[in-house]
């Protein structure tokens, strides 16, 4: 059987899993921290900061088979991860917004890993994934609309975070913020108190750019994103002088590879980073869940597997990320 074929099989049959679920909202839900941002900082209900740590995955259209059950339970109890980030690209292929973009099964399967998120007591942050739609205004009626469905579908679900527009590029920081300025009051009307997360220029690389004229929303922060063989002290000094200004950071997507994805698994700059990140309480999502043969996939290209993962399954950026989401 031809690879894109076992996936589809096993994507279909991993969204057909989906009816023995309850419908969102219904089940019985483990507790959650109700988080919201406090000056720079997520914090819980008692003000206290909290710092995710967790993993992304990769487009959920190529690599449906690891948001499965046994996966993500292996992820939180035998890694230490405590969020998901469940990235659906828009115009690439079989993105949402292509014309062989299946829609609905993409919806399916974000509906599969909020609940095995909601499950396993792991927060979910539904990414909508722009990158070749360098502007996010390109599409803003289709993701005003997509994150309608999903603020009110999870309106009751304390672990549901939104990321609205994953890398901006070749777009100003004010073409950015009047996207977010009519995207988040959709999702606010659903999810008053949901924690909303807004890409910045340069591939959510220039998180200084919204100090300057930030977003007029409570609850809301700012994506940083980093490839520690490319970026290195330069652009946590920039992160340093943000958050000075009060700009609230979230790294929604790193690792140590270079900014290709390939490269030299930079673990020495990976170290600095994630000494870097401890120290400002900054949360994380590890790019990426797959078997993709590139630096920054976890799994080795030679696995085949979808959980029960040995060091020898896992590529050098996996166990990097492994132990660095099992420190205490």
């Amino acid at each position: 059987m031809g690879r894109k074929l076992m996936k589809k099989l096993v994507q279909l049959l991993l969204l057909a899993g989906l009816a023995a679920l309850v419908l969102p909202g219904c089940q019985s839900k483990p507790k959650f921290q109700k988080l919201h941002v406090e000056g720079t900082k997520l914090v819980n209900e008692k003000n206290e900061p909290v710092q995710l740590k967790g993993i992304s995955t990769h487009g959920i259209a190529w690599f449906p088979e690891y948001i499965n059950k046994e996966c993500f339970h292996e992820l939180h109890t035998e890694w230490g991860c405590d969020i998901i980030r469940l990235a659906m690209y828009t115009q690439e292929n079989m993105g949402y917004l292509t014309k062989d973009g299946d829609r609905e099964g993409l919806k399916k399967t974000i509906d599969l890993g909020v609940q095995l998120c909601t499950e396993e007591g792991m927060y979910a942050l539904i990414d909508w994934h722009i990158l070749k739609d360098g502007n996010p205004n390109q599409s803003k009626d289709e993701a005003i609309a997509f994150f309608d469905e999903m603020s009110k579908k999870y309106a009751s679900y304390d672990n549901v975070l939104y990321e609205i527009c994953n890398e901006p590029n070749n777009c100003d920081w004010p073409k950015i913020k009047a996207y977010a300025e009519e995207v988040i009051p959709v999702i606010r009307k659903n999810a008053p108190d949901a924690v909303i997360i807004v890409g910045t220029p340069s591939y959510s690389k220039l998180v200084q750019a919204p100090s300057y004229d930030p977003l007029e929303f409570d609850n809301v922060m700012y994506t940083l994103h980093f490839y520690a063989d490319t970026h290195q002290n330069s652009l946590r000094l920039d992160t340093i002088d943000a958050m000075s200004k009060g700009i609230p950071v979230f790294v929604t997507e790193c690792n140590i590879s270079d900014s290709s994805g390939k490269g030299n698994a930079n673990t020495e700059q990976g170290e600095l980073w994630t000494e870097f990140l401890d120290e400002n309480d900054i949360s994380s999502c590890w790019w990426n869940l797959s078997n993709k043969d590139e630096t920054c996939a976890l799994i080795s290209p030679e696995c085949k597997k979808v959980s029960g993962f040995t060091d020898e399954d896992l590529s050098d950026s996996g166990r990097f990320v492994r132990d660095y989401l099992k420190k205490e």
